[in-house]
């Protein structure tokens, strides 16, 4: 029994050492963090309005357009590390493939450049 506990000793040390660090990160920034916002802080940042208003109110939504737009190409576009990762072992079928996905997805972006997707007037 005791050689069946000595096995799950470095599990135990383990959540030990994970639990005094995640203790430690959710309470260091109440001890250290600046409590004194200034106007700049306030402002409004990437959302468009102020943080602090009616959360009611009418929006641009071209924030929105531009955020689901960086995430549609940003999934993309990590469809070419495992590709590129096994690219010895995929041959021609799999670099004419690969090519006809970044045709699509090079068409798609000049479609939405064309439509003004990506203006900021």
């Amino acid at each position: 029994m005791e050689a069946l506990l000595a096995s799950y000793l470095p599990v135990l040390i383990f959540m030990g050492v994970a639990l005094v660090i995640g203790l430690a990160l959710l309470i260091s920034p109440f001890i250290i963090a600046y409590r004194q916002p200034y106007d700049e802080k306030l402002s409004a940042y990437e959302c468009g309005f102020d943080a602090f208003d009616d959360a009611r109110m009418k929006f641009d939504v071209r924030f929105y357009l531009v955020a689901i737009l960086f995430i549609i190409f940003d999934l993309e576009v990590a469809f070419l590390f495992p590709w590129a990762v096994s690219f010895g072992a995929l041959g021609w079928f799999g670099f004419g493939s690969m090519m006809v996905f970044l045709a699509v997805l090079t068409v798609g972006f000049i479609y939405e450049w064309k439509k003004g997707a990506l203006e900021w007037d």
